[in-house]
């Protein structure tokens, strides 16, 4: 391992090289056959996503992203964390998504590729997180209470 010397001038920079240096350090977490993997969620959807290096290939549910995400809107969405870190075909994805519709099961499948690409390439983390793929969106259909149309909206007031 080489030794890497670098001057600090206060204890902001000593957080960030330590940061820096367990990046470095932490070892990737894959499966016997050399895959990444890791599980998304958004809203509803909870996709399981494995990545492996490749020549780019995504599949979901058994079919190709161009098939199963017909909107270019959802297949980009896809690509954001490859594009973000510079690593475009050169992973071949497989996920399977249960659940939700077909946007919130596209941010799952993103959300699933930001965590495997962390787990297969650790030194990816920093940016994926400035970025916010590693955050679950937690925001969830409002459930409807009794005594009310939807979730908030009044039933038609009549007068007479």
């Amino acid at each position: 391992m080489a030794q890497v010397t670098t001057t600090l001038s206060g204890l902001k920079d000593l957080t960030g090289a330590a940061t820096v240096v367990a990046e470095e350090l932490a070892a990737p977490k894959l499966d016997a056959q050399g895959r990444a993997y890791a599980t998304g969620k958004r809203k509803d959807a909870v996709a399981r996503v494995w990545i492996k290096p490749g020549s780019g290939k995504v599949t979901i549910n058994g079919r190709d992203q161009s098939v199963y995400f017909a909107r270019p809107v959802l297949r980009m969405m896809i690509e954001q964390p490859f594009g973000l870190t510079d690593r475009s075909a050169q992973f071949d994805v497989v996920a399977t998504v249960a659940g939700g519709g077909l946007s919130g099961q596209a941010g799952a499948v993103r959300h699933g590729i930001s965590k495997a690409l962390t787990y297969f390439e650790p030194g990816l983390r920093s940016p994926l997180k400035a970025a916010g793929f590693l955050t679950r969106d937690s925001r969830t259909v409002e459930r409807k209470k009794y005594g009310r149309a939807k979730a908030r909206r009044s039933f038609q007031f009549s007068k007479r």
